[in-house]
């Protein structure tokens, strides 16, 4: 039974697996419709699931089976009493998102299988949000929304984030910015939910203890006909996060410990559930960086259990009930992992995989030509008021050009309009311009996956580029040769001061 442990970020294994063929006794931290608080044994057990045999309740009786979170929001969802890793099931869908990439051809299909003149199944449970190629002169990209636009008018949808005015994108007040980020501000995230949406990175809503998972179009186009999607159980890896987070590392930094430790391949078709004290601590952004790329490491969706913290964040927007669940303390898992979080270190993903991990200090060699701050990942105002610490610590200017990207309206007014701590009463615009940034730009997905030629901040040339958000692919954000190192606000700022990868630490100690 071989075992290691996470205590740091160096090449060595840190994850702790122990695979039994035992269901686990292991207590997850639980805050119930009650609130009332579990805590966690410091004893790490990790199991894979032994093959069940059949038992027929004609013959044994009612046989109540525990559950993963994953697997009771998918048997709730399935009207079923009880569901298992690897089962297909008919799901109702509480929410579907599309936005301007996917939408049309969610919309083709729709209208392909169920008639020109069908309707939706609930105009108020489709959310469609314009971001991905918005400010853009490109007539392909603009006429995605015209098209969002038209099927919005003509099936009455309650929540389309309409552009209009690409000049003045305050000139719109409907229009959000990045989908995922805007499903959670605009409270159609919600705990024991399932949201669906045609974008990878829908797996961010899990956070607020959900299941939340892209899907592709044909998929898509089924459920805004009929309100149901055919989703296989996934099985579920535990990642139990204990320690105090040293004030240099954030939630970036522990989604790419775990890719890097597990791979990109790591949790193919697996839910990624994460509990512990250190869990517990992170905001609610923070938490949305964590399961925002589960989908790096081949996961069907990430999830966090619903406490005192998401409900705080819910309060003021949505009306919605919901009803939390949280994984049974004998609920089985496949593997269970356990990090140190004091022990870690700021990271960084080397060009070009998710997975390529390292520590920033053994990057402080490598040039860069610019930095981005931005994205679904590394976009949202606590990313920036991140970023602006260590601007504000160093008291230096940027020695790169630093390209910073508002996930939302909302993120955008806050750099305007919030006083960072510390700071005297300054406000992140004004730190950003004394380090030299540029203005903050227009929200959307901006520079994140590419897009357009005139996407602003795109990378048209072979440039380095530390960045804030979620894929360095080649290509990723433009040129084939680019290369993009993965890493925190904290990181992505450092760097920017230096011209050269850097650990946060030379700053903000």
């Amino acid at each position: 039974m071989a075992s290691s442990t996470i205590a740091s970020s160096s090449a060595a294994s840190f994850i702790i697996k122990k695979e039994m063929g035992l269901p686990s006794s292991f207590t997850p931290t639980s805050l119930r419709c009650n609130h009332s608080r579990r805590t966690f044994p410091k004893k790490v057990v990790a199991v894979m699931s032994p093959p069940q045999s059949e038992r027929r309740p004609s013959t044994t009786g009612s046989v109540k089976t525990a559950m993963t979170m994953t697997e009771k929001i998918l048997a709730r969802a399935s009207e079923k009493s009880q569901v298992v890793p690897g089962e297909n099931v008919w799901v109702n869908v509480d929410v579907l998102m599309t936005h301007d990439v996917c939408g049309p051809g969610t919309i083709g299909i729709f209208k392909k299988e169920f008639g020109e003149n069908a309707k939706i199944w609930d105009r108020e449970k489709i959310v469609i949000i314009p971001d991905h190629y918005i400010f853009t002169s490109d007539e392909r990209a603009n006429r995605n929304v015209d098209i969002l636009r038209d099927f919005c008018a003509e099936q009455d949808i309650k929540y389309f984030y309409d552009i209009k005015d690409l000049g003045n994108f305050r000139a719109n007040p409907d229009y959000k910015g990045v989908c995922h980020v805007a499903l959670a501000q605009e409270g159609h995230c919600r705990p024991g939910e399932v949201l669906l949406g045609t974008d990878s990175h829908t797996c961010n809503a899990g956070a607020f203890g959900q299941f939340a998972s892209g899907i592709g179009n044909t998929d898509a186009g089924f459920v805004m006909g009929t309100g149901k999607s055919l989703l296989k159980v996934p099985p579920t890896l535990r990642f139990v996060l204990d320690g105090e987070m040293p004030s240099y590392l954030l939630a970036k930094d522990l989604i790419l410990q775990i890719i890097g430790e597990i791979t990109v391949a790591g949790a193919t078709y697996k839910s990624m559930e994460f509990v512990g004290s250190a869990v517990e601590s992170l905001t609610m952004e923070e938490r949305m960086t964590l399961c925002n790329m589960v989908v790096e490491a081949g996961g069907k969706n990430g999830v966090v259990p619903a406490d005192s913290t998401t409900y705080k964040y819910l309060e003021g927007k949505t009306s919605v009930e919901f009803n939390p669940v949280y994984s049974d303390d004998n609920a089985r898992f496949l593997k269970q992992y356990t990090i140190n979080v004091s022990k870690l270190e700021p990271l960084v993903a080397k060009p070009h995989s998710p997975d390529n991990r390292a520590m920033a200090r053994e990057c402080k060699d490598v040039k860069i030509d610019r930095v981005y701050i931005g994205s679904c990942t590394g976009g949202k105002t606590e990313d920036f008021l991140s970023a602006a610490k260590v601007f504000l610590a160093s008291g230096k200017k940027v020695k790169v050009p630093t390209f910073l990207v508002p996930a939302t309206q909302k993120v955008w007014m806050d750099l305007y309009a919030m006083e960072v701590p510390g700071s005297g009463g300054k406000t992140c615009s004004q730190i950003f311009e004394e380090a030299g940034c540029d203005t903050p730009a227009s929200p959307s997905c901006g520079a994140c996956l590419g897009g357009p030629r005139d996407t602003y901040a795109r990378m048209n040339e072979p440039k380095v580029c530390v960045s804030t958000t979620n894929r360095n692919f080649p290509g990723r954000m433009g040129h084939k040769e680019g290369e993009i190192y993965l890493a925190s606000p904290f990181t992505a700022a450092a760097s920017a001061l230096t011209g050269y990868v850097t650990d946060p630490r030379d700053f903000l100690q």
